[in-house]
């Protein structure tokens, strides 16, 4: 029997906004009728989170972290644990967005570490993988991203990963306003769908440039469950576009 996967719409607001720009975005997103069928997830910034959990709580929209500590407590400076996350009403978190693996030294084994430990505190881990421009170019995105994939989730029970998401977000889209094709998107990630157990019953999304304009094709593709969006997720309207375009899709 086949498993019914709810599309999932999640908004990575990355590095912006302030607190009261954060809790005038989700009272007005909160006050729209939503869509039943799509499960929307926000992403502030950490300084925000209290502020729109403030704003949310009660609601249908989830709260995420951009990424968390591995640790639950202890001398780590500058560090947010996942207790500290339930603390201010987190339910998902970012692990492994290309950002942190480039910019932060953010490893395959680190993301593994904090999967595990996500999913002891009831956070649903939003694990992200893809490739670069040069590997895209090179024929190797399924090397690259299934190889990213296995590694998220090893020692990971298959219960526990149908738990999870997986996001494939190609590098070279991020934020440059290019996008995959919704076929190759969709065939990627029926790849990664295959390449551990459990991810056949998990929600998979597709990040990089998805907006309005593209997400109905993109959201009609079989492996294509919804989206981690960036720059779309900053204004309301771009993404109740997308929200509303995966309701449709679905």
């Amino acid at each position: 029997m086949s498993v019914v996967r709810r599309p999932l719409i999640a908004g990575n607001w990355k590095m912006h906004k302030t607190i009261e720009e954060a809790r005038a975005f989700v009272t007005e997103l909160r006050d729209v009728a939503l869509p039943s069928n799509v499960e929307v997830v926000v992403a502030p910034p950490f300084t925000a989170l209290a502020a729109v959990h403030e704003v949310l709580n009660g609601s249908r929209i989830a709260i995420g972290a951009q990424t968390m500590s591995e640790h639950h407590e202890g001398p780590f400076t500058g560090e947010i644990s996942p207790l500290m996350l339930r603390d201010v009403g987190v339910t998902f978190v970012i692990l492994g967005h290309s950002e942190r693996r480039a910019h932060f030294g953010e490893s395959d084994a680190g993301v593994n570490h904090k999967v595990r430990v996500a999913l002891s505190h009831r956070i649903t881990p939003i694990v992200a993988v893809g490739e670069t421009q040069a590997e895209h170019a090179a024929g190797k995105t399924l090397d690259k991203v299934l190889a990213q994939t296995r590694a998220a989730f090893a020692a990971v029970s298959e219960d526990d990963v149908a738990r999870c998401v997986v996001a494939y977000e190609p590098i070279w889209a991020i934020g440059t306003g290019l996008n995959d094709s919704p076929e190759s998107a969709n065939a990627v990630l029926g790849q990664i769908r295959q390449c551990v157990p459990g991810l056949a019953d998990a929600r998979l999304l597709y990040g990089g440039s998805m907006k309005g304009a593209n997400a109905p094709l993109l959201m009609a593709q079989p492996n294509i469950d919804g989206g981690l969006i960036g720059g779309a997720s900053l204004m309301v309207s771009s993404f109740l576009a997308v929200i509303n375009a995966a309701a449709a899709a679905r």
